[in-house]
């Protein structure tokens, strides 16, 4: 969820905490009450069946301090800040490479974590390209960056014979000019937004060239007059409620879209799309940051969201797909079947990855990016 599930200088949502009840205390020999047990975590938002938050306080007794974020800009300053608070963060594939490589976080005791069996093989392998033994992150989820649309609006613009499931209708001006009285919107989110670019202009989407990154900063300025906003978690309401008709965003915010809209009996039809040229695969991943307080807590929780029938409740909520291979015999078939969470073999060869880019690089896709969304 990408992502940047990921966007610019967004204030994180408010804390709230989640507990099953008190917490039995223990005295002490001297009679004195032991501390209450907790964990601190810093996730995105939407993003957790809350049941198996109560579930966990329940069986351990471990209190949930649970936070909520939108962009990984967010959790990149406060741990690169120092004395975070948290216990545990999600971020995601090149912000987890760049924040390792700073030292933020602490190696994973995998001792503690016997759940760690039932990991996705070929999501781990992935994931290990930012962080290289699989030394600091457990994959919690993963998904796609590509196109959902409000079926109905976007045919009754593009027509019947239009394709979809491609990048053509997000950077063809002539095609997204024609779904801009209907709404666009785009994700906060370079780092999500140019590997996908680049991709669809035929170039290398990890490229580095600022050649390569000037033609997808340019073909992102050509369309921009049509993008109503950027960001990168409001367009799930607007999907859902009709308010736009086409969001470049991630996979399960877009079902979760779709899931909201048939929830509430509307005629508001959401597809996603994974566009043919190819998609960025990303991966939300659990780590513990260096300074964490309650670094035990933070190993339980792990665990326990590492359960098959953990992972599986959290996907079958969210509708993003787990790094828990064990917990696919668990989620709902309708999940399961869909090949916007769960890729079929052919287009999962299609998805690509990105590393995080480096300083001079960052500077180039900022200038950029901070051109494509101001216009100037």
């Amino acid at each position: 969820m990408t992502l940047l599930r990921r966007g610019f200088l967004r204030a994180a949502a408010r804390l709230f905490a989640l507990a099953a009840g008190p917490v039995a205390l223990a005295a002490g020999p001297a009679g004195a009450a032991a501390p209450e047990r907790v964990v601190n975590i810093y996730n995105w938002s939407d993003y957790i069946d809350p049941k198996m938050l109560d579930a966990f306080t329940r069986e351990t007794g471990i209190r949930v301090v649970y936070d909520t974020y939108d962009t990984n800009e967010i959790v990149e300053t406060k741990l690169l800040a120092g004395r975070s608070g948290y216990d545990i963060v999600v971020p995601s594939g090149p912000f987890l490479q760049r924040l390792i490589k700073a030292g933020a976080f602490q190696p994973l005791d995998k001792g503690k974590l016997p759940n760690l069996k039932h990991a996705w093989p070929e999501v781990t392998a992935r994931l290990a390209a930012y962080d290289p033994g699989n030394v600091y992150a457990v994959d919690y989820m993963w998904g796609t960056t590509g196109i959902g649309v409000n079926t109905a609006l976007v045919r009754a613009r593009l027509g019947a014979n239009q394709p979809l499931n491609t990048w053509d209708i997000v950077l063809r001006p002539e095609l997204v000019a024609k779904l801009k009285d209907c709404g666009v919107t785009m994700l906060d989110s370079p780092e999500d937004i140019f590997p996908s670019v680049l991709q669809a202009l035929g170039l290398k989407p990890d490229s580095r060239r600022v050649d390569d990154l000037d033609r997808a900063g340019d073909a992102l300025f050509r369309i921009r007059g049509a993008v109503q906003k950027f960001h990168s978690s409001e367009y799930i309401n607007q999907l859902a409620n009709g308010d736009v008709c086409l969001s470049v965003g991630y996979s399960g915010d877009v079902l979760q879209a779709r899931r909201r809209a048939r929830e509430a009996k509307s005629d508001v039809d959401i597809a996603y799309y994974i566009p043919q040229q190819g998609a960025l695969m990303w991966f939300d991943a659990f780590a513990i940051p260096k300074d964490a307080p309650h670094p035990a807590e933070a190993h339980a929780f792990i665990d326990f969201m590492m359960r098959p029938e953990v992972a599986a409740a959290n996907t079958n909520f969210v509708a993003y797909a787990s790094g828990n291979l064990a917990a696919k015999a668990l989620v709902r078939p309708e999940i399961l079947s869909d090949p916007g969470i769960y890729p079929d073999e052919a287009t999962f060869r299609r998805l690509f990855t990105n590393t995080a880019y480096d300083d001079r690089t960052q500077r180039v896709v900022t200038r950029l990016w901070t051109r494509v969304r101001t216009g100037r």
